[in-house]
């Protein structure tokens, strides 16, 4: 196995790269659901301290469905940072289906990490100072994926597997990442380690 890597290491070298969009550093943690990619998020946030900002991808999302999410975050978010401006998103509601009508500002940053299924698609590439994709096995994240969402939502979570694993195919996202992580363990390291991946 890989030697452990530190998220204070992470964030040094994080906050050593120059910025790529306008003042801000841009971390997209991608790689399939329920595989440990929020909490790897939370955890690079802490050690980065303040100057950090997360976006979850899924408050883009309309839904079940990758599609138009990413196109949101550069409109929205993205293109304003660059030219130093607040950025802002509509926060899809899940439980009543439709975005909000009052959007979710987000300020400008040292650095914003974009983390869910898609987040590092190449079109981003010229804004992003790191690419990270976190994996598990299939059958860990879809027992994780039922366990927060419930039984009733299995077949959904089936059918987005297949959808997700079609968009990382055509981004070839895991052959594009900067650092690939073990996710099958991301909660049992007391919150200072991660197991990078080959």
């Amino acid at each position: 196995m890989t030697a452990p890597g530190t998220f204070a290491a992470l964030a040094a070298r994080v906050l050593s790269a120059p910025p790529r969009l306008g003042a801000t550093r841009v971390v997209c943690i991608d790689g399939p659901a329920g595989s440990g990619k929020t909490t790897f998020a939370g955890r690079l946030a802490g050690a980065l301290g303040r100057g950090a900002q997360v976006l979850h991808l899924d408050d883009l999302y309309a839904g079940w469905t990758v599609t138009g999410a990413v196109s949101r975050l550069a409109a929205g978010v993205l293109r304003p940072l660059a030219e130093g401006a607040l950025g802002a998103y509509h926060r899809f509601d899940w439980d009543i289906g439709r975005f909000a009508v009052v959007p979710t500002p987000v300020p400008v940053a040292d650095v914003l990490i974009v983390e869910g299924c898609g987040s590092s698609p190449q079109q981003l590439d010229p804004w992003t100072t790191l690419r990270v994709w976190v994996e598990a096995p299939a059958a860990l994240r879809l027992a994780r994926g039922i366990e927060r969402d419930g039984t009733q939502l299995a077949a959904e979570w089936r059918r987005w597997q297949l959808m997700e694993a079609d968009v990382f195919a055509r981004e070839r996202t895991r052959e594009r990442a900067d650092l690939r992580v073990d996710g099958a363990d991301v909660d049992g390291r007391a919150g200072t380690e991660f197991v990078p991946l080959p």
